[in-house]
């Protein structure tokens, strides 16, 4: 009995310590590939406010001009996307991503109902959960965030 209880400490502590690096990095890589993607298509012209014209936004983002809607929320997903999957200023981008989902769940697919076939706001909940660890634990280990506290801030 002792060699399975101290086996199993061995294994948990082992993945206690493996987690520390792997755990943020996949949540950060697979919120990255989602956002850079998004970016990539609306920087390529494909609007997912109005359909087809890339000038017809929904209120109450027709207030501003598309020009700087599609400047901003383009801007956002890829620079933010890219700064996730490298773990820099994860906090901030997670929180400006939570931000922008929040805003296109309500803009976009609340009128569209749960369902992910439908555009709806499910998988946007999804990515908006998966957001809320890396708003308050950090980009993990494996991140220039860590190697900023580590070599800078904790001198």
């Amino acid at each position: 009995m002792n060699i399975i209880t101290s086996l199993g400490c061995a294994v948990y502590t082992r993945l206690d310590q493996a987690g520390a690096y792997i755990s943020m990095l996949g949540l950060r890589v697979l919120l990255a590939y989602e956002y850079l993607d998004a970016g990539i298509e609306k920087y390529n012209g494909k609007n997912w406010f109005g359909g087809d014209d890339p000038t017809i936004f929904v209120f109450p983002f027709n207030l501003i001009p598309a020009d700087v809607n599609w400047f901003m929320v383009t801007w956002v997903e890829l620079i933010g996307g890219v700064a996730i999957l490298l773990g820099f200023a994860t906090r901030f981008f997670s929180a400006s991503l939570i931000i922008l989902t929040i805003v296109a769940i309500f803009a976009v697919h609340a009128g569209n109902g749960y369902n992910v076939g439908d555009n709806g706001y499910k998988l946007p909940l999804i990515y908006l959960v998966m957001f809320v660890p890396l708003l308050f634990s950090g980009a993990g280990k494996l991140s220039i965030d860590a190697l900023i506290k580590k070599f800078w801030i904790n001198k």
